[in-house]
């Protein structure tokens, strides 16, 4: 079988489980947020935290809850990792410098799990399992939270309302990421990842010297890293470890795990305004996206351009012999169209077109399907810019799900899509202008660039991955990377909840005949072009001085 053949059967393969999964865990995640009842379990956690479930909250309050929620969880986890000299289950390890442990703790708290440290030598279990596993698992939940709230501003009307951020919080921790994890870290086990909290201890003699290797819960990290659009591994060479991802079957599967909530959560918003199609629009929307970036991304890594790319069968550089190019092409572009910093290949060696396309999965936000919760209300936002523009077209108010688009929302949605681009410019021209940073790029010239701007949109984006060559372990990335992460993470949020309750207090429209059906495949198409032209028109200037130049010269 030739590889571009095993490469579509894999495609086809996590195709057809991810449409199985849609429907069921569509519904389930709908009835979960719908819900007027609460678990035993989760009364418990609400008497623990001192929050009444039942009390709804308008935007303003509920953004309260998403961010002191979010500034403890960061306080916490820098504490733990500047304590973990004294803690037991240590390793021997010592405390996390300052710089490095408010990096770290904003990255796995703003869902990002950028790693400037060897996981490997640096964390021990307390810290690996009671901290950075831990956020793995809320900031996956505080994501769809917010989502959710979004979608109750379409679905509700004349009430400011949008639940309760603590209700929402334990609901999506509870009933829907532990019972996947739990299920998902069994297939990872079977599949030969490790779980155990082994010390470190030697596994031979190799090239003269000695090899050694510390255990960890590894598979249930691994598990909720994929499924919550994490990506910080326990080990730093993250996915291409064999601990982490043993083989093609884990490969598939944790490629599974970080698509199956994002496209599931469009038959959630689909239920939750009360009609379905809207919610196969967006899928389609995501969907041509996904499937496009894939097929290029094969396209570029299989390219025969060089004599050493003929003897590999494609540019075989930095990926895993077990995975091939098709199954990195694939991990790739799931890993960088979400706000998951997983990798299973070295980005930076791949093609200059491929590792443009990385980037530019990054760059378009997220959306397709994006990150747990974040490629929803990143979606839905660019649903209102094209609705926007489709009216100043036909020259008539935009409506979209039944609210109008007016100054107000349109200034909000704005305001959404201008704060990552200002961020990843910003940081890159600054790092570019002064004379350190540039001491940390492996390479020179476009490729150079490239290193410094992945990393600023990769941080930016809550995504987390690394083009690799860049040493990002400074005080001047540890900090200017951290405050992206959380500027990138926490304002747009502001945007979007502050949005929800402007639609959630308005009173519904009835369709007309002039009205725009966002649900026919022509809007497809309309946010399609939206989300491209945008992206193109923000940072086709950096692509072209980095991975463009690139590519166009070899």
């Amino acid at each position: 079988m030739s590889p571009v053949l095993a490469g579509v059967l894999q495609f086809l393969a996590l195709f057809v489980a991810l449409a199985l999964a849609y429907r069921p865990l569509g519904d389930h995640m709908a009835k979960v947020y719908s819900s007027e009842k609460h678990l035993r379990v989760e009364k418990w956690i609400y008497k623990g935290i001192g929050a009444d479930p039942n009390a709804e909250m308008r935007w303003p309050a509920y953004l309260r809850g998403v961010l002191a929620f979010s500034a403890v969880s960061v306080l916490f986890l820098y504490l733990l990792q500047r304590l973990q000299g004294s803690l037991p289950g240590s390793l021997g390890f010592k405390a996390i410098d300052p710089d490095q442990a408010f990096n770290t703790a904003a990255s796995f708290v703003a869902n990002t799990n950028w790693q400037s440290y060897y996981g490997e030598q640096a964390m021990g279990h307390v810290v690996q399992t009671g901290g950075l596993a831990v956020q793995n698992f809320v900031s996956a939940a505080v994501g769809i939270a917010v989502a959710v709230a979004l979608v109750r501003g379409f679905a509700r009307s004349r009430t400011g309302e949008l639940g309760n951020f603590w209700s929402d919080l334990v609901r999506g921790t509870v009933r829907i990421l532990i019972p996947i994890s739990v299920i998902g870290a069994l297939v990872l086990v079977a599949c030969g990842a490790i779980q155990n909290f082994s010390g470190i201890h030697g596994v031979g003699q190799f090239l003269g010297g000695s090899q050694e290797w510390n255990g960890g819960a590894v598979a249930s990290q691994e598990v909720i890293k994929e499924l919550g659009t994490n990506g910080g591994g326990y080990f730093n060479a993250n996915s291409a470890h064999p601990f982490e991802n043993p083989n093609g079957l884990s490969n598939l599967f944790e490629v599974f795990l970080i698509l199956v909530i994002p496209f599931a959560l469009t038959r959630t918003f689909g239920r939750m305004v009360g009609s379905v199609r809207q919610g196969y629009a967006i899928l389609a929307t995501m969907a041509t996206i996904w499937i496009g970036f894939t097929a290029l991304m094969m396209w570029t890594e299989f390219h025969h351009g060089a004599p050493a790319f003929d003897i590999a069968g494609g540019a075989m550089e930095g990926k895993e012999t077990r995975f091939g190019i098709s199954g990195s092409a694939i991990f790739s572009v799931a890993t960088t169209l979400t706000s998951t910093g997983a990798v299973n290949s070295f980005h930076s060696s791949n093609t200059g077109f491929g590792g443009g396309l990385n980037l530019l999965g990054m760059q378009l936000g997220e959306i397709a399907p994006g990150g747990t919760g974040s490629g929803l209300y990143g979606m839905l936002i660019m649903a209102i810019i094209a609705v926007f523009i489709a009216g100043l077209m036909v020259g008539r108010t935009p409506e979209y799900l039944g609210k109008k688009i007016g100054t107000r929302e349109i200034k909000l949605a704005a305001c959404y899509i201008l704060v990552t681009p200002a961020l990843v410019l910003g940081f890159t021209a600054v790092s570019m202008a002064l004379p350190t940073p540039k001491d940390s790029m492996l390479n020179s010239g476009a490729h150079g660039f490239s290193e410094i701007l992945y990393a600023y949109t990769s941080g930016a984006n809550n995504n987390g991955s690394a083009f690799a060559g860049l040493s990002a372990d400074t005080n001047w990335f540890n900090t200017t990377i951290g405050l992206a992460m959380l500027l990138g993470r926490f304002l747009p949020m502001v945007f979007v909840l502050a949005l929800a309750g402007s639609l959630a207090e308005q009173k519904p429209i009835p369709a007309t005949a002039g009205t725009l059906r966002t649900e026919k495949p022509l809007f497809t198409g309309l946010l399609v072009g939206t989300i491209m032209i945008i992206t193109g028109l923000t940072y086709f200037p950096a692509l072209a001085l980095g991975p463009l130049a690139e590519g166009l010269a070899s």
